[in-house]
């Protein structure tokens, strides 16, 4: 070799795998790594729901004191909080400085807190702050996946396969939240530390594979970060959430806090916040989330759809726990211990039902559109939902599988298009703000939806609750005044002890107490017939009310998925052109039919007509 050659420069593993992106079946890797991703931080989410009791029991706090209910509402919804706040900002990152990059860094995140959140070694409430602090670090991880994964999808898949693709990652979201109620009914008991270790493997799994093989295909957006509109942004949501969890306490005589002067000072001052911050947004150069995306009819409608469907479902998930756990598995011979394994068990049709439907549902979207089959996926959600109405609290479990399976196929059926059909609306470079803010809207639903279904069903205990303890606790030669002072104490309580599947009445009536009634009555007191039996009437009054609720949310919903309008992409548009008259027709609102014929200019350079403006039918 002569001196004037040099050896050729030996790429790493990373740069030679560059070349994977140019191969048709590229997009394949793309939709297993974001499914891997989905899968396991839907599956984190529920295994916690489901192992709480044995979660607060290896840090030694008892959840239901009234000092500690706020740790128990932390550790259930801030997740869910902080991937509300931060999702939009971190899809705005990854349109600046590169999705795949920004959906990597969540995979490492969610898999590092995984293992924070195992190795906790404090007890009481040192214990619960830790596990609280390192839950929301945890959501970062999950908000960095969330805002990424569908903008990663949109650029990999053409337009006539996004339908599919997104259905079955959406598929794994629902698939992973019922298997983690399974694994947490199996691990927790064995040990609470693996419920939090079980994903470990995964995630780093994920993350190398992601490191090695994922890369942006989509145009990176030139900006600077929106710090006064991410801050303004995060205060204003952040006051709702935290309004919304602080609600559900109890505040002086009141059985919830809806009264506390702070948390109405919280969500008014949110809702004030945010508004504040959609004018700041209007007025930036560079604004953190782009208003004027909601011009564009389908992503509005598409994004209204989804708040109102996660409105109508979110809290579901709490309410059919409840019902199980608290209530029917014990009344049918059940151990307290053994409920949390059963309940997710109990559940699988719900989950049958979304992975039928949702691959089948995406897939002909791509071919018909989104709209008829988001809107008839909330029609028959509403028809489910009215149905369990009429179901008996002390059901026949086909019955009750059957009203799930369709539910579930409900769901299935609106949740692909309608994610396709936002994403399919969104201009190349708005892909990961655009993904982050539908996001947004469905996990801050989620959170409200908690926050409603909790009300509806502690007033429905209220109203027949505190009769219902007087009198079952006196006919079992409880003292009157033991039963009376019992009796007068908030719902809340109780409810949450049904949902974590415990029994309080041990714990209310006290063990001094328990030792002098008849050995009969302490037995059957503190046995799992009698909780269940005192609490199910109650409960199904409140329970009609949630289902009324989340009939007329999916009814609503049906109607804001009508209003998209027929099938419409805006695939691969680029703003940055110098005259681009499709953009700026799309952001002002006007009909797909109108758009600009593509010039042949277009054409050869390989551009179809749907991909450089707008398609309709």
């Amino acid at each position: 070799m002569s001196a004037n050659q040099t050896a050729p420069e030996k790429k790493s593993l990373r740069e030679r795998s560059f070349k994977i992106t140019e191969h048709p079946r590229y997009k394949w890797v793309v939709l297993s790594n974001t499914t891997l991703g989905i899968l396991m931080a839907t599956i984190n989410s529920s295994i916690v729901l489901i192992s709480l009791p044995e979660i607060f029991n290896g840090i030694k706090l008892n959840p239901l004191a009234p000092q500690n209910t706020s740790y128990f509402l932390w550790v259930l919804m801030g997740y869910l909080v902080v991937t509300a706040v931060m999702v939009v900002s971190f899809g705005r990152l990854g349109d600046m400085y590169g999705r795949a990059r920004m959906y990597n860094m969540g995979f490492a995140a969610f898999t590092i807190f995984s293992i924070l959140l195992s190795i906790t070694w404090m007890h009481g409430s040192g214990g619960a702050l830790w596990l609280i602090a390192m839950r929301l670090g945890q959501g970062l991880g999950g908000a960095l996946l969330m805002a990424n994964s569908a903008a990663l999808l949109t650029d990999a898949f053409p337009s006539t396969q996004r339908g599919l693709a997104l259905g079955i990652n959406n598929v794994a979201a629902i698939a992973g939240s019922f298997l983690g109620l399974i694994m947490g009914g199996l691990l927790a008991p064995i040990s609470w530390r693996a419920v939090f270790l079980v994903s470990v493997p995964f995630g780093l799994i994920g993350t190398v594979w992601a490191y090695l093989m994922l890369h942006d295909l989509g145009k990176k957006t030139k900006a600077r970060i929106d710090f006064i509109g991410n801050l303004v942004f995060a205060i204003g949501l952040i006051s709702i959430l935290v309004g919304i969890t602080y609600g559900l306490q109890p505040y002086g005589g009141h059985t919830m806090g809806w009264t506390n002067p702070g948390v109405l000072a919280a969500l008014i001052g949110g809702v004030l916040t945010l508004v504040s911050f959609v004018a700041i947004e209007l007025k930036r150069p560079e604004p953190m989330m782009n208003v004027r995306l909601f011009r564009i009819r389908p992503y509005s409608a598409g994004n209204l759809a989804s708040l109102l469907a996660s409105l109508g479902r979110g809290g579901m998930m709490f309410i059919l726990i409840i019902w199980l756990q608290g209530i029917w598995l014990p009344e049918h011979g059940y151990s307290y211990s053994s409920t949390p394994l059963w309940a997710g068990i109990y559940l699988v049709p719900l989950t049958i039902g979304f992975l039928v439907a949702g691959p089948v549902s995406g897939y002909l979207s791509d071919h018909f559109g989104a709209r008829p089959f988001a809107t008839g996926g909330m029609v028959v959600a509403a028809l489910s939902f009215i149905l369990l109405i009429y179901l008996p609290v002390n059901f026949s479990y086909p019955v009750f599988a059957a009203l799930l399976l369709l539910n579930g196929l409900a769901m299935g059926l609106f949740a692909s298009p309608n994610r396709a059909g936002i994403m399919n609306s969104l201009p190349v470079n708005e892909r990961g703000v655009g993904a982050g803010m539908a996001a947004t809207f469905q996990n801050s639903a989620m959170v409200l939806s908690i926050g409603v279904f909790f009300t509806l069903m502690i007033f429905g205990l209220q109203a027949y609750l505190p009769h219902a303890l007087l009198t079952g606790l006196t006919h079992q030669h409880v003292p009157f005044q033991v039963a009376k002072g019992i009796s007068a104490l908030p719902p809340v309580s109780l409810l949450f002890a049904a949902f974590l599947g415990y029994n309080p009445i041990a714990k209310l009536i006290g063990s001094s107490i328990l030792s002098k009634l008849p050995s009969k009555n302490s037995h059957y007191l503190t046995g799992r017939i009698y909780f269940p039996n005192l609490i199910s009437h109650p409960f199904g009054h409140g329970l009609t009310e949630a289902f009324i609720f989340a009939a007329i949310a999916c009814l609503v919903a049906a109607v804001a998925s009508w209003l998209r309008g027929g099938k419409y992409t805006a695939s691969d548009i680029d703003p940055s052109s110098p005259s681009n008259e499709e953009y700026e027709r799309e952001l002002q609102g006007s009909s797909p039919s109108t758009a600009a014929p593509v010039s042949a200019a277009s054409r050869t350079q390989g551009l179809d007509p749907g991909s450089r403006g707008l398609t309709s039918d």
